[in-house]
């Protein structure tokens, strides 16, 4: 049974400790409002990015272009070289948010041997290279800033390794925070791209005609659809982070506050043994001496 300043001592440990998981709760929450906040600056320009590449495949007819998707067989079943970024985050104390990309990412890399990985985020780096997983470039930046700039040198190195034929299909896993609450991890193909993503139903719009043609405009679009795919995927991951972070801190909070209640009792038990200990042998001396004092009265009258 543990003394009352040993318990003492643990309720201040808990309470020193969940001070920190608050502050990580609150910091958490503020980060993932203002990825948020970023991302809708910026959703409008790509938006009308992705509305462009809509216009070139209604209207331009037959295109070839290496961007474009050609087949219908199950991605995994094509040959050829595939890249893969895999987006984690620096830190841990997320739940099962990094583990779950790196999950998929494993699964991913068994299917398909003939693959060259790339890495965002201080977990993954740290993981593959624990397992001997050869990554091709590990894109060091902090995973909790996100940025279009970012976003474009990352998108101008896999670009280039398409362009020049080294990979043939761009895939992009990531954590996506869906409806705020559940988080999924998504695995998209980047590149080549398919026109069922961008297919609306055709409007009664004047034909649109692409100069010098649909090729060159798409060649010129597609840079920009992967920055601003990738800056989404990057601010989404980072959202689903923080999400995981902050529901990992307020478990955490709640588990604290638990083992304080049992401790609190346990402390009342032990203070409530201590009084009553001490009211016993108070007891027990005041009838001791009073005990004392008759026998010594008794003796005076003889």
């Amino acid at each position: 049974m543990a003394s009352m300043k040993e318990i003492r001592e643990h309720i201040a440990s808990i309470q020193s400790t969940q001070k920190v998981t608050n502050a990580m709760y609150l910091i958490a929450s503020t980060k993932m409002r203002r990825a948020k906040e970023d991302l809708a600056k910026t959703r409008p320009f790509f938006d009308a990015v992705s509305t462009q590449i809509e216009q070139i495949f209604q209207h331009a007819g037959e295109i070839e272009s290496p961007y474009l998707y050609r087949g219908n067989a199950d991605d995994l079943a094509q040959p050829g070289t595939y890249a893969y970024l895999a987006v984690t985050a620096d830190r841990g104390l997320a739940g099962a948010y990094n583990q779950n990309v790196i999950q998929e990412t494993m699964k991913r890399l068994e299917k398909h041997p003939d693959s060259r990985l790339f890495v965002v985020g201080g977990n993954g780096r740290h993981f593959f290279s624990g397992h001997g997983v050869p990554v091709e470039k590990s894109f060091r930046y902090d995973a909790q800033s996100p940025t279009l700039r970012r976003a474009r040198e990352i998108t101008a190195k896999l670009l280039d390794l398409f362009d020049r034929g080294e990979i043939s299909k761009l895939f992009i896993i990531y954590t996506d925070l869906g409806n705020g609450v559940d988080m999924d991890v998504r695995t998209v193909r980047l590149l080549p791209l398919e026109d069922e993503h961008f297919a609306k139903e055709e409007t009664a719009e004047k034909p649109i005609r692409f100069e010098p043609s649909a090729e060159e405009v798409l060649a010129r679009v597609v840079p920009a659809y992967i920055t601003g795919f990738l800056y989404s995927a990057m601010v989404d991951s980072f959202c689903a982070e923080q999400n995981a972070r902050a529901s990992a801190m307020d478990s955490a909070n709640q588990n604290e506050d638990d083992m304080l209640r049992e401790l609190q009792l346990e402390y009342n038990h032990e203070r409530q043994g201590a009084i009553t200990s001490e009211i016993t042998e108070v007891s027990a001396g005041a009838r001791s001496k009073k005990n004392h004092m008759k026998k010594e009265a008794q003796h005076a009258h003889r």
